[in-house]
């Protein structure tokens, strides 16, 4: 068991990288900015558990808040997708019979989930807003993190 979990967390890493450069790629091809949902993510968070991202006094002008935030957000992408790709190996030997596609398209759903669930919640982003692009430039990376992670993970628990 564990060694499905490292080899999911493995392909999990995979996915990321994947995950990252379809979202850059599209940023460099439809020119769009990168998204802040993920910072006032942290920010929110940070505010609701009363935890101070600076040592200044509050609503002074801190650059260090903004790149705290920023750098958090990002962490919590890797986490997520290092956790989804860890949950795959899990569960894994006790879906055999899902087929590979399938698979991948599930684990990017799990995936996009777990990143937009929490942004709604909060109230950090409204689904309604985003429209068809905002749409697709979140599901596209989504399944390429799905599919990625899947190959990644039954070629190398493949491997003996």
């Amino acid at each position: 068991m564990l060694r499905n979990v490292l080899i999911g967390t493995i392909a999990g890493a995979a996915g990321t990288v994947a995950l990252d450069i379809a979202s850059y790629a599209d940023m460099a091809i439809r020119g769009r900015s990168s998204s802040n949902a993920p910072a006032k993510l942290v920010e929110k968070l940070a505010n609701m558990a009363h935890l101070p991202l600076s040592t200044r006094p509050a609503g002074s002008n801190d650059q260090s808040i903004q790149n705290r935030e920023s750098g958090l957000g990002a962490v919590l992408g890797y986490v997520n997708g290092l956790g989804t790709g860890a949950l795959y190996g899990l569960l894994r030997s006790q879906l055999e019979e899902v087929p590979v596609p399938l698979a991948g398209v599930v684990v990017g759903l799990t995936a996009m989930a777990a990143s937009d669930v929490p942004l709604i919640a909060l109230r950090v982003s409204d689904p309604k807003s985003w429209g068809f692009s905002g749409w697709v430039a979140d599901i596209i990376p989504h399944l390429v993190y799905g599919m990625v992670t899947v190959l990644t993970y039954e070629t190398l628990s493949n491997m003996e």
